[in-house]
């Protein structure tokens, strides 16, 4: 297998679990509820993502190189920039936001 990253991905980003899950910013739960994708109670509600995935989600974390800090996996998953999940590792396109 090569090195080489797909055309239009900037960054190859490594998971990494938490002990802790890391809180959702202000700004990242606003746009999950304006797309449907999180209740007003602020409950998670992803569509193709069974409880139990979406329980492990919650436990992983990124240093997103668009940010230039540690995020949750959940608010990477949901981010433009965000193109596939392969073996542990997340395709970033590095776009600014």
């Amino acid at each position: 297998m090569s090195d080489a990253l797909p055309e239009g991905i900037k960054h190859l980003v490594q998971i990494k679990q938490v002990e802790k899950s890391i809180k959702l910013t202000d700004k990242a739960k606003a746009e999950l509820q304006s797309v449907g994708m999180m209740d007003e109670k602020g409950k998670l509600k992803l569509k193709g993502v069974s409880p139990k995935m979406l329980k492990r989600m919650k436990l992983e974390a990124v240093d997103c190189p668009v940010l230039n800090a540690e995020t949750a996996f959940v608010q990477c998953y949901v981010c433009p920039n965000y193109h596939s999940r392969i073996m542990g590792k997340v395709y970033c396109k590095g776009d600014p936001l």
